[in-house]
């Protein structure tokens, strides 16, 4: 098969039938809006009660999305992928009802997949015999084969290495499974039943979520729903335009952040690069961010890379938008914001030529891609702070999988994965939020769910103490967690920011990066790398993880002393970390510290005394073990 480019595989979006419209009734709009809304937590809702695999049902690594004739995305709440890939395989007019395509190939989705155990559905609604509208989700699933167990292999050199590709196709025919398809696929995956389970329910919901979406047309017509479709899109472009691109001053910025490893080559600084324009009103192209990623590293030769340059980078723009919610005149507002295709005409994206980490040549690994897209959400939130004085929360956590596999007490083979979470960054007007997850919904696995199916004991979970960035707002907690194997086993991790730390910002310090110890304190004591497939644990031995935590934002020595007791209170900084990080002497029992506020403050005006011009970010310890002993980067420094 020959390979397309971004260019040549993006499908010419269906006209738009404006025939007989007028203006959109805004009462009409709002029920349209609130209906889409409804549909689509619907089929997510589906879907949670109805799949089978621990990944899908109880940690919710899944989405749904809701997408008219367009190809617009119209719904807001979740992100989800591109329906695209299966217009252009399968045209519009040869589409029946009862039909769901399905896809999983990252380099023939158009950039909507990024590693091929995200497996996508997508139903088509129909009115009076015609397509009028797409209900499509997409989720991480178990196994889809490949080299080692969850297709996820950490030093694969080749897409060939993570599993089974499958482009386009018709899955369910007129309403009839393709019987064939699916036994390819479930004998491919070492989790062929929950595999089979969770494809039924996903495909399930979608086709219940087309038949809710063709109540809405059968009930006002397709013309008038199409123009309340408009309005909303034109009120998500609009009110950015307003209340979020205006923040954001008329020039140019750059910034850069980085992958610490891929998996294959030693640990190195992979560059991820943003020039931000902000244009002015007059600028030909109107008033819009271009985002130019020249400057981002090439491909890597380990899983890290992401195809994010196909259809003019429409999955990337609708990824990136949320952080840019930040600048909402408050938390409340910014909360209301949805993120739809009503954001696209806003965002410009100048990519690379092919051969980068944002754009790299096929059969280049993609599976450990979050490296790219999340760092990317930090890139985008660094060069907008730069822009607008650090009203911008300091860096988060990123997705990462631990797990482990084996044989359990029975003797049959069972797969444990989990991807929640770690220390969102401190904001200008609060501390960042403990152990959450960039996928919305998502939870972590319950540990009473965990030791009555898996082989193993959580001994502990809990807040990593000192774990966050200090700052005048201290960044988000991640967790620890101590599992203690029952049966020998397998550990596996995909992660990242092990060496480079979540950075903080405008004073503000980085987190404590992500680790894994076996038997630590033991004698038989182990260091995990963050990316390791097939680590031995014997049974009786401890596995203790420690996520990343949160930046933090503004001048530690400047958090006020009630607040750094509240937290020794809490249990989330020691009383060493409060004397270090913060310059807070602190006393008495642990149910009731007391700060010692005169040799507090002469330990704050010595720190200041000691210090001279600190950089914008601070990247934390780990950044000079990259840069050849630097300690920041030239764009880090403001002014």
């Amino acid at each position: 098969m020959t390979e397309l480019s971004g260019a040549e595989a993006a499908p010419t979006d269906p006209p738009p039938d404006n025939s007989g419209r007028g203006a959109a009734d805004p009462v009409l709009v709002e029920i349209v809006e609130g209906y889409l809304a409804s549909v689509e937590q619907e089929v997510e809702t589906a879907i949670g009660r109805t799949s089978r695999s621990p990944m899908i049902r109880d940690a919710h690594d899944y989405r749904a999305g809701i997408h008219d004739r367009r190809l617009r995305k119209l719904t807001g709440r979740s992100y989800s992928a591109l329906v695209h890939p299966v217009v252009r395989d399968y045209p519009i007019d040869t589409m029946r009802p009862g039909d769901v395509f399905f896809h999983n190939d990252v380099y023939l989705s158009e950039g909507g997949i990024g590693h091929l155990p995200d497996l996508c559905v997508t139903a088509p609604v129909f009115h009076d015999g015609v397509v009028v509208a797409f209900v499509q989700a997409f989720g991480h699933h178990d196994d889809i084969g490949g080299a080692v167990p969850g297709s996820m292999p950490s030093s694969a050199t080749s897409v060939f290495e993570e599993g089974l590709m499958v482009p386009p196709i018709r899955l369910w025919d007129a309403g009839v499974p393709n019987e064939a398809a699916l036994k390819i696929m479930t004998r491919n995956s070492r989790m062929p039943e929950s595999l089979a389970a969770d494809l039924d329910a996903e495909c399930s919901a979608c086709l219940m979520g087309a038949r809710r979406m063709a109540e809405l047309f059968a009930r006002y017509g397709t013309a008038t729903v199409e123009t309340c479709f408009d309005a909303i899109l034109d009120k998500t472009t609009e009110t950015f335009r307003r209340e979020i691109l205006s923040k954001i001053p008329v020039g140019e910025y750059v910034w850069e952040d980085y992958a610490e490893h891929d998996g294959v080559d030693a640990p190195r600084l992979h560059t991820q690069r943003i020039t931000m324009t902000r244009t002015a009103a007059d600028d030909p192209g109107g008033e819009r961010l271009v985002l130019d990623f020249h400057g981002t590293a090439p491909q890597a030769k380990g899983p890290i890379n992401h195809c994010g340059d196909y259809a003019d980078g429409n999955f990337l723009k609708k990824w990136l938008a949320p952080v840019l919610r930040n600048l909402a005149d408050s938390p409340e507002r910014m909360a209301e914001l949805d993120v739809n295709e009503g954001v696209v005409p806003l965002i410009e994206m100048r990519f690379p030529p092919p051969g980068t980490l944002l754009t790299p040549v096929f059969p280049a690994p993609t599976n450990a891609r979050t490296f790219v897209i999340l760092r990317l959400l930090g890139v985008l939130a660094g060069v907008v702070a730069k822009a607008v004085d650090g009203r911008m929360p300091a860096d988060q956590e990123t997705i990462r999988y631990t797990g482990v596999y084996g044989d359990d007490l029975d003797g049959a083979p069972y797969l444990m994965r989990e991807v929640l979470g770690g220390g969102s960054g401190g904001r200008y007007y609060a501390d960042g939020e403990d152990t959450i997850h960039v996928v919305p919904d998502s939870r972590n696995l319950p540990s009473e769910f965990s030791e009555s199916r898996f082989p193993f004991v959580v001994e502990r979970l809990g807040l990593a103490v000192d774990s966050g960035g200090a700052g005048r707002h201290r960044g988000g907690l991640g967790y620890e967690k101590h599992i203690r194997m029952l049966a020998d086993a397998h550990f596996m991790s995909i992660a990242d920011r092990s060496i480079l730390s979540c950075w903080g910002v405008k004073g503000g310090r980085a987190g404590r990066p992500f680790s894994v110890t076996i038997e630590a304190g033991g004698p038989h004591e182990r260091v995990v790398d963050a990316l390791a497939d097939a680590e031995p644990v014997r049974a009786g031995e401890t596995i203790r993880i420690r996520t990343t935590g949160g930046g933090g934002w503004g001048d530690p020595l400047d958090r006020p002393y009630d607040e750094v007791a509240r937290d020794v209170l809490w249990g989330k900084v020691s009383v060493e970390g409060a004397r270090e990080d913060y310059g807070v002497v602190v006393g008495g029992p642990p149910q009731a510290p007391v700060v010692d506020e005169a040799a507090s403050d002469a330990l704050r005006a010595a720190r200041c005394d000691g210090r001279g011009p600190q950089p914008f970010f601070d990247r934390g310890p780990g950044y000079a073990t990259l840069a050849a002993g630097a300690t920041s980067a030239e764009v880090d420094w403001v002014g």
